[in-house]
């Protein structure tokens, strides 16, 4: 190999590395991450077959911070996913690049899934009603809110304020259908297929605005922080528990249910993800039926998990912007994965709802 061809082989690695551990910026949004191509230098005409690089491109998923093949600028689908328990296995979350987890009425727990970078054809639901801070959680990343009915409360905001969703009850149940197989209401089911289809016959944009989240492969703070390998997670009910047991050869928390693996029933793969975020923040109860008031604006305390590590910090949000996480004042970055959210109330303090060892 020529002294030429290797200093431009060493430059273009560089080039790579800097890439891929690119840090977010300051601004509340930014326009999708614009593609990056590397183009190997030509090698000289002294150099062997075998020693000319081939030229690559790279892109990075918004909201992974993972490679893919092709720039990303669909439109993400905001999904209310039914987790009780004759809800379980359910379709489609091995999918999902973000999955936020909140608690409904009565102490039981629904999914947010949002469903951007990966493209398939598998079953995803079961699908259920949204609350006002589903609707919320959705438009943190401009997603197309898909749903089965809604709260009364719910419903009037997306009515009054013309939000951009499909409902399998009032305006898109030809994109929906019910399996068999399961019992109501944790039957009903939708693909990408059609909900791209649903979206299409309403106009709904198909590219969007999404916030720029901060990656690193190899973030600072965790060089001092504390192990954390095995996480139990306590919402309200004592019968309900969520765990997360840290894979070091994967580098993945593998999720379970009252110690039960969390599986895909598409796949029966066990749910993973490379961030685990615990997020504490104000429950207020609104009516008698127990339906809830989340405050998903004024900040609180936090905990991220990354690498078997733990490390406290807080939550904040801007206007028009996504949920922030940051420790003495600086936004601290993912780790390249799936993100999993966790919404615990306030009422206790933190070590009531998570521990760790």
């Amino acid at each position: 190999m020529t002294q030429r061809l290797r200093i431009a082989m060493q430059l273009t690695l560089a080039a790579v590395l800097v890439g891929l551990t690119a840090c977010g910026s300051n601004e509340s949004k930014e326009t999708l991450t614009q593609p990056t191509e590397t183009v190997v230098p030509t090698a000289s005409a002294s150099a062997t077959p075998s020693e000319t690089p081939t030229p690559t491109a790279q892109f990075l998923a918004p909201l992974t911070g993972l490679p893919v093949e092709k720039e990303v600028t669909n439109r993400p689908f905001a999904v209310m996913i039914n987790n009780l328990a004759p809800a379980r296995p359910q379709s489609g979350l091995t999918q999902a690049d973000t999955v936020w987890e909140l608690l409904a009425e009565g102490g039981i727990t629904r999914l947010v899934a949002i469903f951007q970078s990966k493209e398939f054809t598998d079953p995803i639901g079961p699908i259920r009603s949204i609350r006002p801070y589903f609707i919320q959680v959705g438009e943190f990343y401009s997603g197309v809110l898909v749903h089965v009915g809604a709260s009364n409360d719910a419903f009037a905001i997306l009515q009054r304020q013309h939000k951009e969703d499909l409902d399998e009850i009032t305006n898109a149940g030809a994109y929906f259908y019910r399996d068999k197989s399961r019992k109501a209401p944790h039957n009903v089911y939708s693909t990408l297929e059609k909900l791209r289809a649903g979206a299409e016959k309403r106009k709904y944009k198909d590219t969007v605005t999404v916030p720029m989240l901060p990656f690193n492969t190899s973030p600072t703070e965790l060089t001092t922080a504390a192990p954390a390998t095995q996480i139990d997670i306590k919402f309200m009910l004592s019968s309900y528990k969520v765990s997360y047991a840290y894979d070091s050869a994967k580098a993945l928390y593998s999720r379970s249910i009252n110690d039960k693996p969390h599986i895909d029933k598409n796949n029966d793969q066990q749910l993973t993800a490379t961030n685990l975020v615990v997020l504490s923040t104000k429950h207020d109860i609104k009516d008698d039926v127990g339906r809830l008031v989340v405050d998903l604006d004024s900040g609180g305390e936090a905990l991220l998990f990354q690498n078997g590590k733990v490390i406290s910090c807080k939550w904040e949000r801007k206007k028009d912007d996504v949920i922030r996480i940051v420790k003495d004042g600086q936004e601290l970055p993912f780790l390249p994965g799936v993100t999993y959210y966790h919404v615990v109330p306030s009422s206790s303090a933190m070590d009531k709802h998570v521990t760790y060892q």
